[in-house]
């Protein structure tokens, strides 16, 4: 299926669901950038979909940002939101902090330290799917295709575990230009050599992965419709998973910048059709935003997804970035100088 086709499938009834949720292998130094420091690490997914709320955070009164001020790619998908008008939900994937805006609980544990132990509990993890499973068929009956986007600091690596669990050898993308290769590959051998080789899907996932890719793969194995699985290398592992349980019908969308990205590999790991977008922030006059075309932060809360949505529904490149301009002044730049 080629951009067009996908385009006209977004021009439909669309469903925005984002799964957020923590991974305690985030704790591990040098493994993520996606909070200013380690102690806000935690607040990052809760302040990514307050965001795409109410254009501000609650939890945190800034927004998320790279150490060096380099904003959430949940901006990209605020402004994409805001100029279409498409519904969303957000559904509790094990947050550690609760955000202030209307959630989905579907029993889903807090990640643990994959490098130091199991990820989750296997019968917590098992009716948390069953939960997941039956919220993807109950919204898919509203909707012509459900897009589905993410928050998890961290989750790079541990979508690179449960690969590697499931003898798939890849490159995982990272939020920094200098993917921190070496600590990832440590710590997915570390977790992976715990196996015997012998696990389920399900036990792998429960084992080296997190509540995100639990919770998206199986929202998208009980979905009747169409699922467009917007994010970079993580989803490819959530594709994975849901392909393996039987899930036929869905496409990964993502940012060029992963796309493009040298030090991974989406278009050789993806089970599905790897569709990229470029949001042109390259072309942007505003430093903070033209980092991702540096290779900086690159995706994540749907922004691959949330961009082709923009530009199926008619509105241009340009226009796009200047509206994620207008945004990125009200947003970031007012609350100090970045």
């Amino acid at each position: 299926m080629c951009v067009e086709d996908v385009m006209e499938l977004m021009r439909g009834n669309v469903l925005f669901l984002f799964t957020v949720g923590n991974t305690l292998t985030a704790e591990i130094p040098g493994i993520t950038v996606a909070g200013a420091n380690m102690d806000l690490i935690k607040f990052t997914p809760p302040a990514d979909v307050e965001l795409l709320y109410y254009g501000k955070c609650r939890v945190i009164p800034f927004p998320p940002a790279t150490p060096d001020g380099k904003p959430t790619p949940a901006l990209i998908t605020y402004t994409s939101l805001r100029l279409t008008g498409v519904p969303f939900l957000v559904v509790d994937s094990g947050l550690i902090v609760k955000p202030d805006v209307p959630l989905i609980d579907v029993k889903a544990p807090v990640g643990k330290n994959i490098e130091k132990e199991k990820a989750m509990e296997y019968e917590k993890a098992k009716h948390c799917f069953e939960l997941a499973k039956t919220l993807g068929e109950k919204v898919s009956k509203l909707v012509d295709v459900i897009v589905i986007g993410e928050s998890i600091p961290a989750g790079t690596t541990t979508a690179g575990a449960v690969l590697k669990a499931l003898g798939i050898e890849s490159k995982v993308s990272s939020s920094m230009p200098e993917n921190p290769v070496e600590l990832k590959k440590k710590v997915i051998e570390k977790a992976v050599s715990r196996l015997n080789g012998c696990e389920s899907v399900l036990e792998i996932v429960s084992s080296v992965g997190d509540p995100v890719i639990l919770v998206a793969s199986a929202i998208a194995c009980g979905s009747e419709k169409p699922v467009v699985f917007a994010g970079g290398t993580q989803m490819a592992a959530v594709a994975h998973v849901a392909v393996k349980m039987g899930f036929k019908n869905g496409y990964i969308v993502t940012t060029k910048y992963v796309a493009e990205d040298d030090s991974s590999d989406i278009h050789t790991i993806s089970p599905l059709p790897v569709i990229s977008v470029d949001p042109m922030l390259g072309k942007s006059k505003k430093k903070g935003l033209r980092a991702y075309e540096e290779g900086f932060v690159k995706e994540g809360v749907g922004a691959g997804g949330a961009t082709l949505l923009a530009y199926s529904r008619g509105i241009s490149s340009e226009r796009f970035l200047i509206e994620i301009e207008k945004d990125y002044e009200r947003i970031v730049e007012r609350c100090g100088d970045v």
